[in-house]
């Protein structure tokens, strides 16, 4: 009879009091390999109708709060009219560009049958993705020289969410 892995599951819940905030952790053991699973949630306001939020600094202190040094994370935006996208994190004007172009190619004006009148969020949100991956490795995602990690908004300003999740 073939000795099946002894897989071994350890979950602690914990509360920070934050509101929106519910994270947990999962250990894996299998073996010699351990795996850790860290999530939470974190909030951010937005500001206008439209524009590109940088959250890098907000994603790297998740990894630092969390001992993370390699391994994945996942974000993920659970709103249909936001979105999540890595780009240029040097120049203003690139954000800028990208509202721009997103107002070009997605009408405005439109006789979109949407009620609550929206319907452009909605596609440039669609367009944008609402989640991402990225590799961290001794402690630092994995981004490019001028990569930043941004939040969407496209029918703002609003209170929104993102929740991530850290495999380590």
């Amino acid at each position: 009879m073939t000795a099946l892995p002894l897989f071994f599951i350890v979950r602690a819940l914990f509360f920070r009091g934050l509101a929106g905030q519910w994270p947990f952790e999962t250990i894996f053991f299998c073996g010699n390999t351990v795996m850790r699973i860290s999530s939470g949630s974190f909030s951010l306001t937005t500001g206008k109708r439209m524009e590109l939020i940088d959250i890098t600094a907000k994603v790297e202190n998740i990894l630092k709060e969390n001992s993370c040094l390699d391994g994945l994370l996942y974000l993920f935006n659970p709103h249909t009219t936001a979105g999540l996208t890595i780009n240029e994190g040097a120049d203003p004007a690139v954000r800028q560009d990208i509202c721009d172009g997103l107002r070009a190619f997605v009408p405005t004006d439109y006789p979109f049958r949407h009620a609550e009148g929206n319907s452009p969020a909605h596609i440039m949100g669609m367009l944008c993705g609402s989640s991402l991956t990225v590799a961290m490795s001794e402690g630092r995602l994995t981004l490019g020289q001028w990569q930043h990690i941004f939040f969407g908004e496209f029918d703002g300003p609003r209170q929104r969410f993102v929740h991530w999740r850290l495999l380590s």
